[in-house]
């Protein structure tokens, strides 16, 4: 399968997510947060440079997988892109890959020493789960994924070493020790299912929970950590986010940065479940697919699955 059908076979897909959403009847309408907000990178679509995910590392340092090209990559002040990783193709291409048809990175978690963790979906066994990085180093499979999952958000809880990705296609949570071995289906309920399109998709670990969005129902849902370390009650914390991908806390607080990637728009999410908008496809979003919070400094990843124009990378500014 061609790049450019794979990625239209997404946005097919994404477009469903906002149509089987009923949008709230007042919309959130605040002053915008943003000052200065600029596309910083721009990506090669016909190359599959459709980022999916962002890690921030120190001195300035920014990493993407980029998602139908299957590549790990650094991003440098001038503009260049420097390909960490690629993963190797499926066999079959990736059409069985479920609910997309294509092979894809997603996931993407630096830790302090320099290694890059992420999720490669590619529908086969020998492929699927997830992968480590080693700065100079090659990347190797660390975790196998069931074929027929879809692992996309993954989110790291430095306390225990333990990563959890959000898989969706199966309704579940996956609960995995960063040293490699064997992954725990650690929570699964209806608040994680795909109806129609992708299911669970952002995560994060915050505050002793694991967050997680649910892009065909755009909804936020946060599952605490029992002491155990068992999955306690799912709590939904916010609704009316059509087409939700993945999101950052601001600092330690509660008060959380969306991607809206059918929707070209980034929200504010508050503790109390409102939500604001803060960039449009004015400020050049294209599917915004991820962002990451540094400080005042906030990225965007777009990878244009719907639009088709121009993926990038945008960064902006807290007020």
């Amino acid at each position: 399968m061609s790049l450019n059908r794979a990625a239209k076979l997404v946005g097919i897909a994404l477009s469903a997510a906002v149509l089987s959403q009923t949008t709230p009847a007042v919309a959130d309408t605040p002053t915008n947060p943003y000052i200065k907000a600029r596309i910083a990178y721009h990506f090669d679509l016909a190359a599959g440079q459709q980022p999916e995910n962002i890690a921030l590392g120190p001195h300035g340092a920014i990493y993407l997988n980029q998602a139908v090209a299957r590549q790990v990559v650094r991003l440098h002040p001038n503009g260049r892109q420097q390909v960490l990783a690629t993963l190797p193709a499926p066999t079959d291409g990736g059409v069985h890959t479920p609910m997309l048809g294509f092979a894809l990175l997603t996931g993407l978690v630096r830790v302090d020493d320099g290694t890059l963790y992420f999720l490669y979906v590619a529908g086969t066994s020998d492929l699927t789960g997830l992968w480590r990085l080693k700065p100079g180093g090659v990347p190797e499979r660390i975790t196998p994924l069931p074929a027929d999952s879809l692992p996309n958000g993954l989110g790291l809880d430095s306390a225990t070493g333990e990563f959890y990705a959000a898989d969706s296609a199966l309704s579940t949570v996956w609960r995995m020790p960063i040293g490699g071995g064997a992954a725990t289906a650690w929570a699964t309920g209806p608040e994680l299912a795909p109806h129609g399109t992708l299911g669970a998709n952002g995560m994060k670990v915050h505050e002793g929970a694991v967050w997680v969005t649910n892009m065909s129902l755009g909804t936020m849902v946060r599952i605490p950590i029992r002491c155990d370390g068992s999955a306690g009650a799912f709590e939904t914390k916010a609704t009316g986010l059509a087409g939700i991908d993945d999101f950052e806390f601001i600092g330690d607080s509660d008060r959380i940065v969306a991607a809206l990637d059918v929707q070209n728009e980034v929200a504010i999410i508050e503790p109390d479940g409102s939500h604001s908008i803060a960039l449009t496809g004015k400020d050049g979003l294209e599917n915004p697919t991820s962002v990451a919070v540094r400080g005042h400094t906030v990225y965007i990843a777009s990878a244009t699955w719907v639009v088709r124009k121009d993926p990038n990378l945008i960064i902006a500014h807290l007020r």
